[in-house]
């Protein structure tokens, strides 16, 4: 498979391509017309985005989005265009628990360890796949839980951002924010962990989407298709149990 594909799953940043994004998008800033789309190539390249003008949804009314991968997978990014396009709200999982916790993830390994970071996770996971109408990125280490993956493949369209192990290297080895590759071989640490996520990512999947070296604009356009032939559909949201009584703050 090429790169640039973008393919059904069967069952069911050159380092400025993804740059990191506030953890909300609930405004609309001008961006390039889709109808201009060549010119907008030669021009604004990887920093061109959709029209911000909200296109009829292909995910349904209320079918929440979520977008899993790799760290440097482009989920921020990707996931940004695709809110712009859908007229939708974005919510980026590792921001939010920054802003909730006042610090950056580091911090947070330093101070809990991984477990506790996990367990942070989990519990935004459940409160934000509540919601509908969602773009929702997810952390690179969200799908080893079980638990996080049923509750993402059960409640929305789940979109897998695939790249190589090489290619997320060059886009995260300037990144300090990621504790888990602040190692003496970042890249070998970051095959390990692909090896390991590569298949919990393709369990949870309903679109897969090798992002290789296109622009935003262009993987946003070639996603929305994708979407409307996916046609999942999930259980009305308010028939969900009751959250457990959990400390997200």
């Amino acid at each position: 498979m090429r790169d640039n594909d973008v393919v059904m799953h069967p069952s069911n940043e050159t380092l400025s391509l993804f740059p990191d994004e506030p953890a909300t998008e609930q405004t609309c800033e001008p961006a390039c017309e889709s109808t201009r789309e060549s010119t907008c190539e030669s021009t604004c390249e990887s920093t061109c985005e959709p029209t911000c003008e909200p296109i009829p949804d292909p995910a349904g009314s209320v079918t929440p989005i979520y977008l899993v991968g790799m760290m440097g997978a482009g989920k921020t990014t990707i996931g940004r265009g695709l809110a712009r396009a859908l007229g939708r709200e974005f919510v980026d999982i590792d921001q939010l628990i920054e802003n909730r916790c006042g610090v950056r993830v580091p911090v947070i390994f330093e101070l809990e360890g991984e477990a506790g970071f996990r367990q942070r996770e989990s519990c935004i996971i459940d409160e934000y796949t509540r919601r509908p109408m969602l773009v929702l990125a997810t952390g690179g280490g969200a799908v080893l839980s079980e638990t996080n993956r049923r509750m993402l493949a059960e409640r929305g369209l789940v979109i897998y951002l695939r790249a190589r192990a090489d290619d997320l290297y060059q886009r995260t080895k300037a990144d300090r924010n990621r504790p888990l590759l602040q190692t003496a071989d970042p890249l070998g640490r970051i095959r390990e962990l692909l090896a390991l996520r590569e298949p919990m990512y393709e369990s949870v999947a309903d679109v897969v989407v090798d992002t290789g070296k296109m622009s935003i604009a262009r993987l946003v356009q070639k996603i929305l298709p994708m979407l409307d032939a996916c046609g999942k559909t999930v259980p009305s949201l308010p028939s969900l149990p009751p959250r457990p009584k959990q400390d997200c703050s």
